[in-house]
């Protein structure tokens, strides 16, 4: 079980690292933005890194705050894209290939993956907490 959370914490300071980047991109990009949902997702973002760094720091040391963070994440993950396993996404475009039919494979894998972790999560949550009692 620790071995899991402290992966999804490690898979969560990748996707911060990506999220940096478009963090960079938002904000040399909002004057740009002409839709409403855009302005809304870039402005999102930002608390959201917050979310994700404390949520990586819980589980990392398994706090409880950890999983409450990620309850909360939970569905902005879903809105904004932002998915423990998002990175997997790039793979094709690092190795070259730009074919776009990789992409929806990958973005439903990484859909799937968000679901299985949330699954994953609030098992360990209740094993944390039947033990401390």
């Amino acid at each position: 079980m620790r071995t899991f959370l402290r992966a999804f914490a490690f898979l969560d300071l990748i996707s911060l690292v990506f999220m940096s980047m478009q963090l960079w991109a938002i904000l040399k990009n909002y004057s740009n933005f002409s839709l409403l949902s855009e302005k809304v997702q870039g402005v999102l973002m930002f608390p959201m890194f917050i979310l994700v760094l404390t949520g990586a720091y819980g589980l990392f040391f398994i706090k409880k705050f950890g999983f409450v963070s990620y309850y909360i994440q939970f569905p902005f993950r879903l809105y904004l894209w932002v998915f423990t396993l998002g990175f997997i996404t790039l793979f094709p475009e690092a190795l070259g290939n730009y074919d776009d039919k990789w992409f929806s494979i990958l973005f439903k894998a990484c859909f799937v993956g968000e679901f299985i972790r949330l699954f994953l999560t609030v098992k360990f949550h209740y094993q944390l907490k039947a033990q401390s009692h």
